[in-house]
């Protein structure tokens, strides 16, 4: 195999956006969280973010990574978060990509995406925030610990109190979630985007497997 030539690029020579377009188009494909808050007075917020993913199963954390507007201030999201202390990751399907970028338009806090995108919001459990009828899976998170970094976002850290799941996902007796059922959606660099039906399996290896060369074989996933 000939070898590939790679440049490199310096991210302190970068402008901001430099270094945004370079991030998004090569972390790929990444989680998407549709965010569902509400306000002090009980307003329902729902919006879009694709800085997101789990770090943590004990104690079982994900993060949230929320851009300041223009002009420097909090979106709904984070001052929500900030004044209830919580959230709801709502994952997105693919029969809800178009709902999901209804609610990505940059509406005033007095527009309820929720209604404008024709979702169904349902209670919480253990959090005020609702969960959306139409996601195969909804995370009900309190607000861990915020990081203020740099000038353009914030990073919440959410612990996770509990989790709706579609029954037909998931397998109780080994806690396995079908990904056929999930049917998720990942973002990919600039507008695009990309499904999850087209998967394989690869077994973790022992070391007694690689010093037997015991190399496992990937295997197409179901579809």
């Amino acid at each position: 195999m000939s070898a590939v030539q790679h440049v490199h690029l310096d991210f302190a020579t970068l402008t901001d956006r430099e270094r945004y377009k370079l991030l998004i188009g090569t972390i790929i494909p990444r989680p998407i969280a549709f965010v569902t808050t509400v306000d002090e007075s009980g307003a329902v917020n729902a919006a879009p973010y694709s800085f997101f993913n789990c770090l943590s199963a004990n104690p079982p954390i994900v993060a949230l990574g929320i851009e300041y507007r223009g002009g420097g201030d909090s979106k709904d999201t984070a001052q929500n978060i900030r004044m209830t202390g919580e959230f709801t990751v709502n994952i997105v399907s693919d029969a809800m990509i178009e709902a999901m970028n209804v609610a990505a338009i940059p509406f005033g806090p007095d527009v309820d995406e929720v209604s404008i995108a024709r979702l169904t919001p349902l209670p919480g459990t253990s959090v005020a925030s609702p969960r959306l009828a139409e996601s195969p899976a909804a995370f009900e998170c309190r607000r861990y610990v915020g990081l203020e970094i740099g000038h353009s976002r914030q990073i919440i850290l959410g612990e996770v109190l509990g989790l709706h799941i579609r029954a037909d996902a998931l397998n109780r007796e080994n806690f396995h979630v079908d990904p056929a059922v999930m049917d998720a959606v990942g973002r990919m660099g600039g507008h695009g985007y990309a499904l999850t039906r087209d998967r394989f399996d690869l077994p973790t290896m022992t070391v007694g497997d690689w010093e037997d060369r015991r190399i496992p074989l990937r295997t197409k996933g179901s579809h």
